[in-house]
């Protein structure tokens, strides 16, 4: 009777609750989250469910999700480290000004260098994954940004300090927040402008409350990039038997970075046409040459990191130039 029980609890699935601050309509739940959790079931054959919950719906603020999976609030989150300024720095070697490819090969590249480099600031958690989105691209309600000067005296938001900092050396007026906040801030003229990548605009109205977007020369890396995590608690995997383990180990790693990288920046393409649609909606393209100065304007970022990584007991250049190297590596 006993062994039938214990048969019986062993066969129950086991619910994973997945926590993110963006809408029931985004990619990153329908497809990102919801491909993952589609995954780990079938490979587990039904025993790992998962119950998403988008939009912040277990409380808190996206700056508190990381540790909503630390403190096991949810079994597993996504979100932005950058939130948390200077939690996770080494990380953000990734968001620096003018160092993203595109976001399949960065993820990659993302993966192993904190394997290498970054993994203590990651001990409290079971890290899954961690990658970035396509190129960013600035949004504005007034005038267009061709140039370095068209940013001077701009309220421009900022998604990290490393993007702040970017938009302060070139003139703007920084304004930090998370993306869910943007909608507000622009319809309420608390902010002139924003950098986001195309795929999450239409889902926050960037269409209707902007009429200007600029993008980078394609063939020049990109202004900026964020990075994006996807921590599990210790505690909920360390509770599963072994072989419902092996199963969120084969459903993590590198190739789960490089595929939510890609499967982010793939999004940006449908997103784009939704502006192309408005025909009274402009978008420019800011050709290399300006964008060699926008790069000597924010060189001093780099340094910036290294230092800073210096100060924390680490080489700094030697992981700064790992990072690019990575990234070298697995750009096609």
């Amino acid at each position: 009777m006993c062994s039938a029980f214990a048969t019986q609890a062993q066969n129950q699935p086991i619910t994973i609750k997945v926590h993110h601050f963006l809408g029931p309509q985004s990619v990153q739940h329908t497809t990102m989250m919801g491909d993952w959790c589609k995954s780990i079931e079938k490979d587990s054959k039904g025993r790992l469910q998962c119950q998403i919950f988008p939009a912040m719906q277990l409380g808190g603020t996206p700056a508190q999700l990381f540790d909503q999976a630390k403190d096991g609030v949810a079994d597993v989150v996504w979100t932005a480290p950058g939130y948390t300024a200077g939690r996770f720095a080494r990380s953000q070697v990734f968001e620096l000004p003018f160092t993203m490819t595109n976001a399949e090969s960065t993820s990659r590249a993302a993966w192993d260098f904190v394997q290498k480099h970054a993994q203590d600031e990651y001990k409290d958690v079971k890290l899954l994954a961690i990658h970035v989105h396509g190129p960013g691209v600035i949004f504005t309600k007034n005038k267009p940004v061709t140039k370095m000067e068209d940013l001077k005296g701009m309220k421009m938001r900022g998604p990290t300090a490393t993007v702040s900092k970017m938009f302060a050396a070139m003139g703007a007026t920084p304004v930090g927040m998370p993306v869910p906040q943007v909608p507000e801030a622009l319809s309420k003229g608390v902010i002139d402008g924003a950098a986001i990548p195309w795929e999450v605009a239409p889902g926050l109205k960037v269409h209707e409350l902007t009429n200007y977007a600029s993008e980078t020369d394609p063939k020049f890396p990109a202004l900026y990039t964020t990075v994006f995590v996807v921590p599990m608690n210790k505690a909920k995997y360390e509770s599963l038997p072994a072989d419902l383990k092996a199963v969120i180990d084969k459903n993590s790693g590198r190739e789960l970075s490089a595929t939510l990288g890609r499967q982010q920046s793939g999004n940006d393409v449908p997103s784009r046409k939704i502006f192309t649609q408005n025909a009274n909606y402009k978008i420019s393209t800011i050709p290399a040459a300006e964008l060699e100065r926008w790069k000597k304007a924010t060189a001093e970022q780099d340094d910036a990191w290294i230092k800073d990584m210096d100060k924390r007991g680490q080489n700094g250049k030697a992981m700064f130039d790992d990072a690019q190297a990575l990234i070298k590596q697995y750009t096609k």
